[in-house]
């Protein structure tokens, strides 16, 4: 992992989490690799690599980054095989 990853995928979360309207913009998002399903992908694996008191610390964050993610989001259902990466790679963006 990158140095200071978890603060950048958080301040990924962060300005998605800011946009106004129901559900995340597509237009508004990143550069590829940029994107906060790739800041989840970066969570994913730092909450793996932490002592278990910083694993639920960091876990708890996560609960709650999930959860307005997948309120802001819409289910992709052609997108199902990318399940395997996470569940968050299978969601949309309002287009």
């Amino acid at each position: 992992m990158q140095p200071n990853a978890v603060a950048i995928a958080l301040s990924r979360f962060e300005w998605a989490f800011k946009q106004s309207g129901r559900y995340l913009n597509a237009s508004e998002a990143c550069s590829p690799g940029m994107e906060v399903e790739d800041a989840r992908d970066d969570l994913e694996q730092a909450v793996l690599r932490l002592p278990s008191g910083a694993q639920r610390d960091l876990g708890r964050l996560i609960a709650r980054i999930d959860a307005e993610f997948e309120r802001r989001t819409l289910p992709e259902p052609h997108h199902i095989e990318l399940a395997v990466f996470g569940w968050w790679w299978t969601r949309t963006r309002e287009r």
